[in-house]
């Protein structure tokens, strides 16, 4: 009898195989898709598999599938799978994309792939790899050699990874992005017909699409001959003619219809409301076109990722949480914006066919407040420094991320107006190991007022926070640290020691308790029980500026100007019974309070 059945559960499990590797046909016809050659209307929910814990990845597709989807959209980030040059990663966690494209199979839908290799999405760098930085004159997104070789590197290896997931090998991968909204920042067509020709000639054989604003310039400047046309948002027949100007013979689309959008530090939370998405899916929906929600799920920025943005406003980093006001929300439950959705959907859908049922929301749980105290403080955990004869940003010491320490001492000049050119982002500046104020690029802020001092060779110390890189536009050359010169009543500062500070996770693991300085620039540190595992929120009100790592996880950027005070923790990362919960702030000084809550807000 259990061979009997074994037998039965061998063959169900070819059955599923064979159906998963039945080969389909997706195709550009002059004004639709075209799926096993029939019109195919593409509702898709974009959500990026690097934002998103890999334990959690079926229930997001599931929670997009069961709002209506039929497709998922996602980007794929350079930076992530590459971080340091020649080494790529598509195998461990959040980094097997293979995964996460054969999971949406296995959910029955689809996958457009969004590679970049530039993509924005509010992502450090537009998820080009920062290692391209240490090259002083590097010219990103367009035909400069040095840039076009890393690129011609990661389209390989990439290729490799996905090509046996296109649809005409039997996978969900219909379509391909050619960079992204190339339209906003340049007109080199050569660079996106290489880019279309590199995939083509790495075995990416299925249909490509650009994507960009709905402007003439941007659409001319941006599109591909060939490439379906994204529209970044298409919601009006207006938006869709002027596709069909640039190109009558190929479908166009809503690339990315915005359900939220993205969350600056110091604004206040962005949350618009569902009625304009509504109305613009329902004239998607009526018009028969395809279009993707960007996003359906935004997820988190963890670690070092989140980007920003270089408008009106200047330098405008973003927060640690993409929750971005999605239909699913950061935690992965569904806000009134996914029922709206869903229920719009669910009225298009053939007589007797009914959406799935929304899957039960991943646990949540609190914790009271536990006090963390001060342990060691970065000053008693510098490396060997370098010797500059001028400061440099970090990418010239071959640091990606987190802090640098420039330390001199000052000779001639001793006090007066001091000014870095220029900062990126933010330092704390110290003379004789005392705290004299901060300078924040955000608020476009470049000098500060040195007192005098009583000693004979004053030492100046500037600790400085790298945030996150420019992902938008022609600022996105962003290097971090002090990125020209230091000026002292206008005498050029020389002679400096130069200390690395990565805190990376790797680092932090290994640092010790030490009897620490009183002055700013402290860690802090403390544990809290659990019963029981679940998602939770750390509250980090009673703090000002820093990171946070739980059980060696870096949870991501706090400040205390807010909107966001908490940061997720996802349950995959604590455990039954004690919990550790290290923090870095740039100014506290003494020990507070942290608890877990079940809610960003």
């Amino acid at each position: 009898m259990k061979k009997i059945l074994l037998l039965a559960v061998i063959s169900v499990a070819f059955q599923v195989q064979a159906q998963q590797r039945q080969r389909h046909s997706f195709a550009l016809g002059k004004s639709d898709f075209l799926l096993d050659g029939k019109p195919y209307q593409m509702i898709s929910g974009e959500m990026h598999p690097a934002r998103i814990p890999h334990e959690y990845w079926r229930h997001r597709i599931q929670m997009a599938k069961a709002m209506g989807c039929n497709t998922i959209a996602a980007y794929v980030f350079w930076n992530y799978h590459e971080p340091v040059k020649g080494q790529f990663d598509f195998s461990s966690g959040n980094h097997n994309i293979k995964e996460f494209i054969r999971i949406v199979q296995e959910e029955g839908m689809w996958v457009v792939l969004r590679p970049g290799p530039y993509v924005c999405a509010e992502w450090e760098f537009g998820g080009l790899p920062p290692y391209l930085l240490q090259i002083p004159d590097i010219k990103v997104r367009c035909m400069d050699p040095r840039y076009m070789q890393a690129v011609t590197t990661y389209v390989e290896r990439l290729a490799a990874e996905v090509k046996p997931l296109l649809v005409t090998s039997g996978g969900p991968v219909v379509m391909m992005q050619i960079e992204n909204e190339y339209g906003s920042y340049g007109n080199d067509r050569n660079y996106l017909e290489t880019l279309k020709n590199l995939w083509i000639n790495n075995g990416i054989d299925i249909p490509f699409y650009t994507a960009d604003g709905p402007t003439a310039y941007m659409l001319e400047a941006g599109s591909v001959p060939g490439a379906a046309i994204g529209l970044d948002s298409g919601g009006s027949e207006a938006d869709f003619a002027a596709a069909k100007k640039q190109n009558p013979d190929v479908p166009a689309f809503s690339s990315e219809s915005y359900p939220g959008w993205l969350t600056h530090w110091g604004e206040v939370w962005q949350r618009p409301g569902a009625d304009g998405i509504v109305r613009e899916v329902k004239f998607l929906m009526d018009t028969r076109r395809s279009f993707n929600l960007y996003v359906i799920h935004g997820g988190t920025n963890f670690g070092y990722t989140a980007g920003a943005n270089s408008g009106g406003k200047g330098y405008e980093p973003d927060v640690t949480s993409y929750d971005y006001d999605a239909p699913i929300n950061e935690q992965g439950r569904a806000t009134p914006k996914y029922h709206a959705l869903r229920q719009l959907l669910a009225s298009y859908l053939p007589k007797g066919r009914k959406l799935p049922p929304v899957p039960a929301p991943v646990p949540a749980i609190s914790f009271p407040a536990v006090t963390l105290t001060p342990f060691t403080s970065v000053w008693e955990h510098l490396p060997q420094p370098v010797h500059s004869v001028q400061p440099q940003p970090f990418e010239a010491y071959g640091q990606d991320y987190g802090f640098m320490l420039y330390k001199t001492v000052l000779t001639g000049h001793k006090s007066g107006r001091l000014a870095i050119r220029d900062l990126h982002d933010y330092a704390t500046i110290f003379l004789n190991g005392k705290y004299i104020g901060k300078i924040d690029r955000r608020l476009g802020e470049q000098s500060i007022d040195l007192p005098k001092s009583d000693v004979a060779n004053p030492v100046l110390e500037i600790l400085v926070e790298g945030m996150g890189r420019i992902n938008f536009a022609e600022y996105i050359i962003d290097r971090k640290g002090i990125t020209d010169r230091v000026v002292l009543n206008g005498m050029t500062l020389m002679n400096w020691d130069v200390y690395g500070l990565p805190m990376t996770e790797q680092d932090i693991s290994r640092i010790s308790a030490t009897a620490a300085t009183e002055r700013p620039g402290r860690f802090f540190k403390g544990s809290f029980t659990l019963g029981n595992t679940g998602d939770t929120y750390i509250d980090m009100s009673a703090f000002k500026k820093g990171i946070v790592w739980v059980n060696g996880h870096n949870l991501g950027r706090y400040w205390e100007i807010g909107p966001q005070k908490r940061l997720y923790c996802p349950a995959p990362w604590l455990k039954a019974g004690s919990n550790e919960i290290i923090v870095f702030d740039l100014h506290q000084v003494d020990g507070a309070g942290v608890m877990g809550t079940t809610s960003l807000e």
